[in-house]
């Protein structure tokens, strides 16, 4: 499909945030498909086969983290970049790390912020993240 960067599923309960993230990332040429909690994305995600999920923290019915946790689990799903948006507290981080999520972008964000974090994760050929984690299998290191 000529002109589309990716797909990616952007979960978040707050109808305006989606929709800003969803026109950025559709004016780089990523194909956008929004959910409005976990649940909802959990649903969905094998429907939507996505290169990249955002999520917020806190959202009703299943947040953020509990979200990246149960995608973890899920061998379908466990080595999808993952990516929280929100107001990264040190709590949010921490427990985020430990639930395998690969990226943090703190509300508000610079719209050219969200699209190089999802370029990142898009071609995640590149060097480990911050925190040194390298669990890409065998992932043949490619330097700069």
């Amino acid at each position: 499909m000529p002109g589309v960067s990716g797909r990616v599923l952007v979960v978040d309960d707050n109808k305006v945030i989606r929709q800003l993230i969803r026109v950025n990332l559709e004016l780089e040429g990523f194909e956008v498909v929004t959910a409005a909690d976990g649940a909802e994305a959990l649903d969905i995600v094998h429907r939507v086969c996505p290169d990249v999920v955002t999520l917020d923290v806190v959202m009703p019915r299943l947040d953020g983290l509990r979200t990246a946790a149960r995608l973890r689990e899920d061998p379908r799903t466990s080595r999808l970049p993952v990516a929280i948006i929100s107001a990264c507290t040190q709590y949010e981080v921490e427990s985020g790390l430990a639930a395998g999520v690969d990226a943090f972008l703190s509300k508000p964000f610079e719209p050219a912020e969200l699209v190089r974090l999802v370029r990142q994760l898009m071609h995640r050929e590149g060097p480990p993240s911050a925190d040194g984690r390298h669990e890409a299998g065998q992932a043949g290191r490619t330097v700069g």
